[in-house]
């Protein structure tokens, strides 16, 4: 008996596998066409449990020795990298800015205001 035959004995067709009781679609989607937004294997495990696997993970590569360290240059570069996408918000900047001189501003109060205390 040939394999089409034999698929088709079972109600499938080995050339669709999205066809009515055939295939392994992987998809979740029930023939939809649309993708299943429901989260499998390490992205449906709760937070504790993604870190503590993580975490194996990492003193393993670093007991076999193949766990990349930063130097010094290449952490400069990791910042500098980071500080330009931060630095895109501007109101995050404005921000920044704001807290900043506001702070500046009440140390200087602050120090004013000794000032005139001593010399009373």
């Amino acid at each position: 008996m040939a394999t089409n035959q034999v698929d088709r004995d079972r109600g499938t067709d080995a050339g669709n596998v999205n066809s009515a009781g055939g295939g392994n679609s992987q998809r979740g989607d029930s023939g939809t066409g649309q993708k299943s937004t429901a989260k499998r294997g390490f992205a449906a495990m709760d937070e504790a449990t993604q870190r503590q696997i993580a975490s194996k993970g990492g003193q393993a590569a670093h007991q076999k020795g193949t766990a990349h360290e930063f130097d010094s240059e290449e952490a400069r570069r990791a910042g500098q990298k980071g500080g330009e996408a931060v630095s895109r918000d501007r109101e995050h900047m404005a921000e920044i800015g704001r807290k900043g001189g506001e702070s500046r501003q009440s140390a200087n109060r602050g120090a004013r205001q000794g000032a005139k205390e001593d010399k009373r």
